[in-house]
């Protein structure tokens, strides 16, 4: 018992090194029992699948589920691929970070490839790679055991039907592997590795207008991210697996073509993971947990909320939308809101801004975006640039990070009907 409390202590403090790295959450120094209500954001494994990886969406307030002609819509809504303008494409983005803090080696390098066959189907697949760095291992006497450079990457790849002329769907099967750590003290630490399926939907209306050349409505929706949960030790037991970051995202885009030259999108998403809340544990009089009877050592009376042990991973999907012992209140401040605006003059130079907002005790992650993009030819260059505005650093403040993107071949897209 003593060995695999000292398990589930190790795969914890890496974990949270991790998330505070990535995250730069405020409540990620919190217990994670939950028990402080006024701060009690949801923690995953592997969370660097939810980072915006390209950056036209990451322009826009990382709104992507419904926006069209995305070449990176495999992470966002890879169902939006058959309405693409082009036949295929490839996209390679880097965005480095924590560089306003001089830390180097820190990144996230992403390339997706789509490809559409004839005009109801398209293949699609991306790898995502999460670089952390450099870690220095030490024994409890400081003495240097070896440099880990721990990383995190995921490999996936989709297929899109287009069921009707205005819906299509799409699927995504995820391999993951996250390595955090190769030693530890007993020999008990490993990669974790997971599979994972996204399953979305895309709806596509052009609509008649006197005083617009187009007029064009889209509606998104994806689930992303459901798989098993995630273990970094060899003799793992319930409370050492992590759940994957499975998220739920829903938008609208509405996009208006001024005239021959001049196009505006608008865009909002929202977004909630699909994965238990903290519950608040039960206290005794003296303020110390309550073990809970029968259970192991490490679980304790729930005096609020739902067991997370108790939940699998397709279960969470729906335990999820009620689970938050803070009631209704705290479950809709688990959605995140996403606002996005592009301009585009003739088709060649594209500027943009967007608001990523996130509840207070949920993360507090608030910051304005903005970004470029220049197109010639089948060439494409965008830039993205964060501002926080919530009084606390971001890992991508003061970064500029950016997308290539090529396209193949216009596409023979049949034409939607305007009535």
């Amino acid at each position: 018992m003593i060995q695999a409390k000292r398990r589930r202590m190790q795969v914890k403090s890496i974990l949270t090194i991790v998330l505070a790295m990535m995250l730069s959450f405020e409540g990620m120094a919190q217990s994670a029992t939950g028990q402080d209500q006024k701060s009690n954001p949801i923690t995953t494994a592997v969370p660097f699948l939810l980072l915006c990886p390209d950056s036209r969406m990451g322009g826009m307030g990382e709104t992507g589920v419904a926006v069209l002609n995305d070449g990176n819509a495999q992470h966002w809504n890879q169902s939006k691929y058959v309405f693409s303008e082009n036949k295929g494409g490839f996209s390679a983005s880097y965005s480095p970070w924590l560089q306003g803090l001089n830390v180097k080696g820190i990144a996230l390098a992403y390339m997706s490839a789509y490809g559409k066959i004839g005009d109801r189907h398209a293949v699609s697949g991306s790898l995502r790679f999460f670089s952390m760095g450099e870690m220095t291992l030490t024994d409890n006497f400081g003495n240097n055991i070896k440099t880990d450079k721990p990383f995190e990457m995921a490999l996936d790849f989709g297929y899109t039907l287009r069921l009707i002329d205005n819906l299509s769907m799409g699927v995504t099967g995820r391999f993951i592997a996250s390595k955090l750590a190769s030693w530890s003290s007993d020999n008990s630490i490993r990669p974790g590795y997971a599979g994972a399926v996204d399953v979305s939907l895309f709806y596509t209306k052009e609509f008649r207008s006197h005083k617009l050349k187009e007029s064009r409505l889209n509606f998104g929706l994806s689930i992303s991210n459901i798989g098993n949960k995630v273990s970094y030790t060899k003799n793992e037991d319930r409370l050492t697996r992590n759940f994957l970051p499975a998220n739920f995202r829903a938008g609208i885009a509405y996009t208006m073509k001024i005239d021959e030259y001049n196009k505006l999108t608008f865009a909002f998403d929202l977004n909630k993971l699909l994965v238990p809340t903290n519950p608040t544990y039960a206290r005794d009089s003296t303020g110390a947990l309550i073990q809970k009877p029968g259970g192991e050592t490490g679980e304790y009376e729930i005096e609020k909320g739902k067991d997370p042990y108790e939940i699998n991973a397709a279960g969470a999907v729906f335990v999820s939308w009620f689970d938050a012992p803070g009631g209704f209140v705290e479950e809709m401040k688990e959605f995140i809101e996403n606002f996005g605006i592009e301009y585009s003059y003739n088709n060649l130079l594209f500027i943009r801004t967007g608001f990523f907002n996130e509840a207070k005790t949920k993360g507090n992650r608030k910051y304005m975006t903005f970004g470029v993009g220049i197109k010639y030819s089948i060439f494409t260059i965008d830039a993205a640039y964060i501002l926080p505005v919530s009084g606390r650093n971001h890992p991508l403040e003061n970064t500029v990070r950016f997308t290539v993107s090529f396209d193949f071949g216009a596409a023979n897209t049949k034409k939607l009907s305007a009535n």
